[in-house]
């Protein structure tokens, strides 16, 4: 019988070792070390993808004989991209431009199977509309929750969920950072077995 590969999260995102203890117990978490300066011209979605896939094939020059998953996710406001706020006012000022618009998450996920060199890649578009915002209710949230490390400046598992007017997504693990939609079926055709 072949032992099952080791699974290894391409990632030290607490956000993201969540979302993967939904569909598997045991697997490792390794920082990969890419650089992430954005490319002249580059689209939003064509960014996360390149990340993603950075971040999945330097964590597995060090991993033989593993199933290897690298994520991004990239917001996008009007074709400008919005970072990691890293403080309340940059968080303040994300959510009150978000304030009564639609903001677009693009989430990549690759799969790098070390065992034979496969890659299983996806980004799943996840479009965000707002309502609008008050300057006390931003205060209030950013106060509460200290979305600091959240591109776009929210939790949308936690209070965040009420800056929302709707989501229209395929998977809504997708806009916490990883696709399990797709991550489960990828993990099956590289013979995991999920469930």
């Amino acid at each position: 019988m072949t032992a099952s590969p080791r699974i290894v999260l391409a990632s030290t995102s607490r956000y993201r070792a969540g979302l993967l203890r939904r569909l598997l117990t045991d697997f490792e978490q390794a920082a990969p070390d890419t650089d992430e300066t954005p490319l002249p011209g580059e689209a939003p979605a064509a960014r996360a993808l390149r990340l993603a896939t950075a971040k999945a094939q330097a964590v597995a020059a060090g991993h033989e004989d593993s199933l290897v998953i690298g994520s991004d996710q990239v917001a996008e406001l009007d074709g400008v991209i919005l970072r990691k706020p890293g403080n309340a006012a940059t968080a303040h000022a994300q959510l009150n431009a978000s304030s009564g618009r639609i903001v677009h998450f693009h989430t990549a996920l690759c799969l790098l199977d070390t065992r034979h060199g496969s890659e299983q890649t996806h980004v799943d578009v996840t479009r965000v509309r707002f309502r609008a915002l008050g300057n006390a209710e931003i205060e209030r949230y950013v106060a509460r929750e200290q979305p600091l490390d959240c591109a776009g400046s929210f939790k949308c598992e936690g209070l965040g969920i009420s800056l929302f007017e709707e989501i229209d997504n395929r998977d809504p693990s997708a806009l916490i950072g990883l696709p399990l939609i797709a991550l489960a079926r990828m993990l099956r055709q590289a013979g995991v077995a999920v469930p």
